[in-house]
């Protein structure tokens, strides 16, 4: 463990002034930036250069905000205490290695797309969707599977999420087109209920508030929401981007951010179906880049191909804070990029964000809210 200084980490340079529609004039520069952002922490292997083995599909810090877990190509579910990677004085960033700042790791039969603390578990129980189209509860304290699910025609799981409405209640979504909720307690954990879409389903996510609202983002461009109580046809659709949509997150319990490989997030408005802002400036074609997003402050962030991690205010279409993933000296291999990130929802004024890069780094950054002058 040593400490470096990150000096040259971005700010992002006032932005042009989005169309009237879309930004409140009234706001100032100063305004827009009113968060300073610093790396507190970086973990990454000793073993010097990375490879596609190494890169992370997923980072998921629990509703506590002090655990952090991770998953991706390497088959590991990793598991860290964000408290001890952070409890450095230090105003430099902690640099750790991979085996002795990982608390505890699960190996896994298939590659990881997708992890979920389950709510109401005390952070004992972790969900995990594979490669091979495998949805599967971890018990933590004993490191084994205690339920798993395989019905989505051995096709690729890209999502899976828990119901804050009853947390016994999963769903997820695969290439086999179609999003599928599942319930342990029911013959089994068969499906108990199934929308096909017909195109690859990217992403799933229920209303983190309570609701009974579930959004899936699919590779048709579109984004859907639906109540689950009755899920024969979507309660609203949105259609704004050119190219596949793959993450949805909840804003609120009245708006969702969407994530699309078109280079762009939209916000819309779940009860008008209405388009409120575009987000631009990351670099998206191809890849999953992460979406998250610290609804306590309105504050998004999201991946880059560029291998840099992006911050966008809900309230401006433009990036507030921009960093670079690339370690001192260059990046490590060619294409690097941010694959992953999840904000702590714990803090009001304060907060932070936990990135993973394709490399397998993770960064973990520390932000608070400048003082008025």
């Amino acid at each position: 463990m040593k400490n470096v200084s990150f000096q040259s980490q971005q700010t992002h340079p006032n932005p042009p002034p989005q169309d009237p529609d879309q930004e409140d004039r009234s706001s100032t520069s100063a305004t827009k930036f009113e968060w300073d952002f610093s790396v507190s922490a970086v973990v990454s292997s000793s073993v010097a250069g990375g490879n596609i083995s190494d890169t992370l599909g997923v980072v998921e810090v629990n509703s506590s905000g002090n655990l952090f877990a991770t998953g991706g190509i390497a088959r590991k579910i990793r598991v860290y205490s964000l408290n001890s990677l952070l409890s450095s004085s230090s105003v430099e960033a902690t640099l750790f290695d991979h085996a002795t700042a990982c608390h505890y790791c699960i190996c896994t039969p298939a590659k990881l797309s997708s992890l979920k603390w389950k709510p109401g578990s005390g952070s004992q129980v972790m969900g995990s969707a594979d490669y091979d189209g495998v949805v599967t509860e971890y018990d933590l304290e004993t490191k084994m599977p205690v339920y798993e699910r395989d019905e989505h025609s051995g096709r690729r799981v890209w999502s899976m999420d828990y119901s804050h409405w009853d947390p016994v209640v999963g769903a997820s979504g695969a290439d086999d087109g179609t999003m599928q909720m599942w319930d342990p307690r029911h013959d089994g954990g068969k499906c108990v209920a199934k929308v096909v879409l017909g195109s690859p389903v990217c992403c799933v996510e229920f209303s983190p508030f309570g609701g009974a609202l579930v959004a899936v983002g699919c590779a048709d461009r579109k984004a859907y929401v639906y109540d689950v109580r009755k899920i024969v046809d979507p309660v609203a659709v949105f259609d704004g981007h050119q190219r596949t949509v793959s993450y949805t997150r909840f804003l609120d319990d009245h708006t969702v951010v969407t994530s699309g490989t078109d280079g762009c997030l939209k916000m819309w408005d779940i009860e008008k179906q209405h388009m409120i802002r575009t987000y631009k400036g990351h670099t998206n074609q191809r890849r999953f880049v992460g979406l998250s997003i610290w609804r306590n402050q309105g504050l998004i962030g999201c991946g880059s191909e560029s291998n840099q991690l992006f911050v966008y205010d809900k309230r401006w279409g433009e990036p507030i804070w921009v960093h670079g993933f690339e370690p001192e000296g260059g990046s490590r291999y060619e294409d690097g990029f941010v694959s992953s990130l999840c904000w702590s929802q714990e803090s009001e004024d304060e907060c932070t964000l936990v990135g993973g890069g394709s490399d397998g780094v993770v960064k973990i950054f520390s932000g608070k809210r400048k003082p008025l002058t």
